[in-house]
């Protein structure tokens, strides 16, 4: 690991574009490339072979897993997890022979949001905070916060806490994160975090 500045960290055979931005305690690994007018916000990191495009926003302490291309549209909130090779699209109807740049759909990943391995998410379609999307999971949706979704194409299965447990509710709609404690409600087909004063 070679210091490529004062505040980010990044292996030598990491290229890192002339305009990216990039947060202090970040880390950036071998033969990733960061392209310029990428944001990265601060305590990320980013593995091996990513590719972080131009007008990505990673927020903070976002863990991108090797082998992932994130691509000018997507917005990652702060604490997001990108698993292993899981793919972002952003043009909805590609083709090699039209030029659609400057047609990017956008993305939001919100924040705590996982998204796991070899999943892919088409463009446009925003996840929602603290959701889970399972491995190999097809998102063409927009996907509620701590929705649990898994397949091919991907379907809402449960609800998920902010610890990345399986929420189960009782008749009085309440659920327990089974490590944290913190109690969640489901109400008109959505799940709340019960903050208590």
């Amino acid at each position: 690991m070679e210091e490529i500045s004062k505040k980010y960290f990044a292996h030598h055979s990491a290229c890192i574009d002339d305009g990216a931005s990039i947060g202090e305690g970040t880390k950036i690994w071998h033969f990733s490339h960061i392209m310029s007018g990428a944001v990265i916000g601060c305590g990320c990191n980013i593995g091996q072979n990513v590719v972080i495009s131009p007008e990505v926003v990673l927020g903070n302490n976002v863990k991108v897993q090797n082998n992932v291309s994130v691509y000018t549209g997507v917005i990652c909130q702060d604490d997001v997890f990108l698993g292993p090779s899981c793919v972002f699209t952003n043009v909805i109807n590609p083709r090699s022979a039209v030029n659609r740049r400057g047609k990017y759909l956008r993305t939001v990943v919100g924040k705590g949001a996982t998204i796991g391995a070899n999943a892919t998410i088409v463009c446009g379609n925003d996840i929602g905070e603290y959701a889970f999307i399972g491995a190999g999971a097809v998102v063409t949706k927009d996907v509620p916060p701590y929705a649990l979704l898994v397949g091919n194409p991907a379907v809402q299965i449960g609800w998920m806490s902010e610890y990345g447990h399986r929420l189960e509710f009782g008749e009085d709609s309440i659920a327990v994160c089974p490590e944290s404690g913190e109690q969640y409600k489901l109400e008109d087909g959505r799940v709340r975090k019960i903050v208590i004063m």
